[in-house]
């Protein structure tokens, strides 16, 4: 061993030193003592070195302290995040109406209301009966009474409200009987987002940046002075759910508003804050949609969603990607309450993008979907089992009353309701499996049916029509109504504030001037929040201005295939609206002069007696018909696309879209499902043009609707019905000017009005059928020149061009408008020039700037444009602007007949959906369609509850139903 090892510390050494033994000794007290040493030696180090970690560690410390103290969270923001942590985890309650002391929407200063002698619909059925009878429909009821309106909530409603029992300001209203209901909602428009006339900056319905967009909120891009919130409170529309689009799967967030904006109507300010129905937000909205639109929108080979199955991804990944954040911010809160806000490291995880979509997985928002098939419900279902949230309602819907079992397995225990239309489909291959008695079939398997506009898809002004529609295919009346109030009011989260006439509810309502599931009703007056919205309403007088009887009977539904018969006897007929030929037209003024019901028969297809006619069937094995109330009236004639059309939006399914002039009886393809609804409703001749890029082009031909193919006997009737051109706004689309196609008829016609060559030849003689032979026939005189045209602009543009031919020609140009829809301003004009009208549609939605200037009818404007051309001495007909409207024939002519304020006849509304056409388009009604073309209605064919009951459809049969 090396001795200097062993030495001590010199301070040791020094007070006690001991010699060493001499050397090769090792005593036992020297080993003693070298052990000793050695123990007391490596103590000593231990005490040096824990003094000097003892010293590190306490530089590291106030090293680290004075690191933290230089990145401390904010502890502001911490205990905010704690605070958000309540939020995040917190489910909204449906907000409370009866408690309130005044609507929060109130603006103070509004005088209180009291309406007096009205005939209420409460929107729910008397205390005390059950559920399963109110569903049944029993205790719902109509009751006379008053009901007061003060600080934007309903008071009271009592049988009798004395003016002395409430504040002296107030301002009382006779209703005179009229039916009071709770304002109409729409749970599904693009209102504001979508303004009117709609014009491409103002276009704010969908956020287009990326399939999945649950970041974007429909209030962002909400116009409140977009003028179609005027119309669609005109129609009673008081509330309204604003969406963005369904061009995305998932579109983003949605806002419930109330129709009222502005000082006019009664509110601070025109914001779309303002119109906000719950400005404290209980409840969110999000927009979602499955199917085509997405895939064509946004897939490609590239892209994502390419198909169904792409956009299954998309929506699981996105749900996935917001549980993600779901969980962060659980972990986060749960662990803050543990230690302490102030001491987390880190702050609350959070995503803009992602926020509202957890909010869904949170259960703090109402999905609505947009889905039409099976396939695509099925999905949405699926993935709300899988990520745990629930659906609200399934939008379009189409085919959800085929598959009742899968919406009742949606995830929350509670079916999603179907927001439908009523009869809107074909427009599209997820739109053409379909049924008009949807509404009835899913009201009888449990679930909830609601009408929406889909605005500007359907003029919402209207929407309460589409409730009506479904009454008419079968949904309980109270079904019906409570459809487009208390229905989709409960779905917004809001069913103790709207939809009904109680106490405590918000003070939207709607004065009738008929039943409001009648064909043309429109309201006398709208309050929203208490506040009367139209300072001089246009009041119309109806003959039906008590509310209907509900109809059980409707719920039968009837046949989809009739029973062909050649000879039938129909008894029970009321009234007859069509003329009759001699000798039937005096057994008719006899059978009606009798005042009692009377009979006619039918044989080979044709009227042959009227009146009592038991021998006219004798021999005949004839099939009797007995109905109640039976009305015997013409056959529905339409103009539009049938024939050529089956499913708009697939082109192998049409006749196609080209730039050339052609003849459309070259194209006529008969036997479709759409033809056959056509015929089923009465329509059983329709007018259709060719259509090219900018709308009708080439030359229109009549055909009868339920023949089997173009070629078979009399199918076709007018294979050159009219010459068409569209110099709408089709034009400017395809990169001209008006100036420009307008300028371009008048050189076409000018050329054929020229002299033929020397040769006496037309230049083009081996072809009779190219566009300008036709065109020298319409200079001629000999065919109709039928020119498509919105704008009173352009309407007055092709009346220069009548009046120039003529002038050079010294022979009447015989012109047409098509579309007309503002025709009303130079009605004078149209009939001073023998002009007549194909409106398409009748009542017209305003959605072009061409449109801009429609008469949208009471309570805003004193009449329709169908009144002022009547007035006029023009002749009107109605057009199909989309080929599901064949159902909707009979209700064109209700509708123009209730709202005529007189101006018009039931036959001369009748004559608007079937002869008028062929006297503005020029053509003879064939001689033997006379009598072979009609339509035998079990109750009045204007009026809501009508059934068809047999079609002649002059092919020497009749289709009984």
């Amino acid at each position: 061993m090396d001795e200097k090892s062993d030495l001590p510390p010199y301070a040791a050494a020094a007070s006690s030193f001991t010699p060493l033994p001499a050397p090769g000794t090792t005593s036992t007290s020297t080993r003693r003592l070298a052990g000793g040493r050695l123990r007391r030696s490596r103590a000593i180090k231990f005490v040096a070195l824990a003094c000097m970690v003892l010293l590190v560690l306490s530089q590291w410390k106030q090293s680290w302290y004075a690191e933290r103290a230089a990145t401390r969270l904010s502890e502001a923001r911490l205990l905010a995040d704690l605070a958000s942590c309540r939020k995040l985890q917190a489910k909204p309650q449906d907000p409370i109406g009866l408690g309130r002391e005044r609507n929060a929407r109130y603006v103070d200063g509004g005088r209180p209301t009291l309406i007096k002698n009205a005939t209420i619909w409460i929107g729910e059925p008397v205390h005390g009966t059950s559920e399963a009878d109110a569903r049944a429909g029993k205790g719902w009821q109509w009751i006379s009474g008053d009901v007061y309106l003060e600080h934007g909530l309903v008071r009271r409603v009592e049988s009798a409200i004395t003016v002395g029992s409430v504040a002296t300001n107030t301002l009382v209203v006779d209703a005179r009987g009229r039916l009071l209901t709770a304002g109409i909602i729409d749970m599904h428009s693009h209102a504001g987002v979508g303004p009117l006339p709609g014009l491409d900056g103002d276009e704010d319905t969908n956020e287009m940046s990326d399939d999945v967009t649950p970041w974007a909120r429909s209030i962002d891009g909400l116009h409140p002075d977009d003028v179609q919130i005027q119309v669609i409170k005109s129609g009673g529309v008081t509330t309204s759910l604003i969406l963005p689009g369904s061009g995305n799967n998932i579109g983003g967030e949605a806002f419930v508003v109330k129709h009222a904006v502005g000082p006019k109507d009664g509110r601070p300010e025109t914001s779309a804050a303002d119109m906000l129905a719950d400005p404290d937000r209980t409840w969110r909205y999000m927009k979602m949609a499955c199917g085509e639109n997405a895939k064509r929108v946004h897939g490609g080979i590239d892209r994502s969603p390419y198909s169904r199955m792409g956009e299954s991804y998309r929506f699981r990944r996105a749900f996935e990607t917001a549980g993600a954040l779901v969980t962060k911010q659980d972990d986060w809160c749960r662990k803050a309450e543990a230690i302490g806000a102030e001491n987390m490291d880190e702050y609350l995880p959070q995503d803009l993008k992602w926020e509202s979509l957890s909010a869904v997985l949170r259960g703090q928002v109402h999905v609505n979907t947009h889905c039409y098939k099976i396939a695509d419900l099925e999905a949405m279902v699926d993935h709300s089992n899988e990520f745990q949230f629930p659906i609200r309602a399934f939008h379009h819907a189409h085919q959800t009353y085929l598959v009742p079992e899968i919406l009742k397995r949606t995830w929350g225990g509670r079916a999603p309701a179907s927001a439908l239309f009523a009869d809107n489909m074909y427009y599209k291959a997820e739109a053409y499996v379909g049924s008009e008695h949807a509404g009835k079939y899913l009201y009888d398997q449990g679930l909830t049916p609601v009408y929406v506009s889909d605005n500007p898809v359907l003029n919402a002004q209207h929407v309460l029509f589409e409730a009506a529609k479904a009454y008419h295919w079968g949904l309980p009346y109270h079904a019906a109504l409570a459809s487009v109030t208390s229905a989709p009011a409960e779905l917004l989260g809001l069913g103790r504030r709207l939809g009904k006439v109680k106490p405590g509810f918000d003070a939207d309502i709607a004065l009738w001037d008929s039943d409001p599931l009648s064909v043309g009703a429109a309201p006398v007056q709208v309050w929203i929040d208490g506040v009367a919205q139209f300072s001089k309403p246009v009041e119309l007088e109806k003959d039906n201005q008590g509310p209907m009887q509900p109809d059980s009977r409707l719920a039968d539904i009837p046949p989809e295939e009739p029973v062909v018969v050649e000879t039938a006897l129909f008894t029970g007929i009321t009234k007859v609206l069509l003329d009759l030929p001699s000798p039937h037209d005096a057994a008719l003024a006899a059978a009606e002069a009798a005042g009692v019901p009377f009979n006619v028969a039918v044989r080979d297809g044709k009227i042959s007696c009227v009146g009592e006619c038991a021998a006219a069937t004798e021999g005949a094995n004839a099939t009797v018909v007995s109905l109640r109330n039976g009305h015997l009236h013409k056959a529905f004639t339409t103009f539009g696309n049938l024939g050529l059309v089956e499913i708009a939006a697939e082109d192998s399914t049409n006749n196609g879209v080209t730039s050339a002039f052609t003849r459309a009886v070259d194209g006529l393809q008969l036997g479709g499902k759409v033809l056959g609804v056509a015929g089923r409703y009465g329509v059983t001749r329709a007018i259709s043009p060719p259509l090219s890029t900018s709308g009708p082009f080439g030359v229109s031909a009549a055909f009868i609707t339920t023949a089997e193919t173009s070629i078979e006997s009399g199918a076709v009737f007018a294979s050159d019905a009219a010459v068409h051109y569209s110099l709408d706004l089709g034009a400017k689309s395809s990169g001209h000017s008006y100036a420009e196609v307008f300028g371009e008829l008048r050189r076409k016609l000018l050329a054929a009005a020229a002299p033929k060559d020397s040769d006496g030849s037309s230049g083009n003689a081996t072809d009779p059928y190219a566009e300008s032979e036709y065109l020298r026939r319409v200079v001629a005189g000999d065919i109709v020149l039928a020119v498509t045209v919105s704008s009173a602009d352009g309407i007055a543009a092709l009346l220069r061009v009548k009046s120039d031919i003529e002038a050079a020609t010294s022979t009447p140009l015989r012109v047409a408008v098509i579309g007309g829809a503002e025709s009303h301003l130079l009605a004078k004009e149209l009939a001073a020039a023998s002009v007549g009208v194909v409106l398409a549609p009748l009542q017209q939605l305003g959605a072009s700037w061409d449109t801009r200037r429609a008469l949208v009818g009471a309570p805003l404007d004193a009449g329709t444009v169908v009144d002022v051309l009547a007035a006029a001495g023009v002749v009107v007909a109605v057009g199909l602007a989309e080929e599901w409207r064949v159902r909707d024939v009979a209700f064109e002519a209700g509708a123009a007949w209730r709202n005529g304020g007189g101006k018009i006849s039931r036959r001369e509304a009748l004559d608007i959906v079937s002869t008028n056409a062929y006297r503005v388009l020029g053509l003879e009604e064939p001689e033997e369609h006379r009598g072979a073309h009609w339509v035998v209605s079990e109750g009045d064919p204007l009026d809501i509850g009508a059934r068809i009951k047999a079609v002649g459809a002059g092919r020497g049969t009749v289709s009984i139903y």
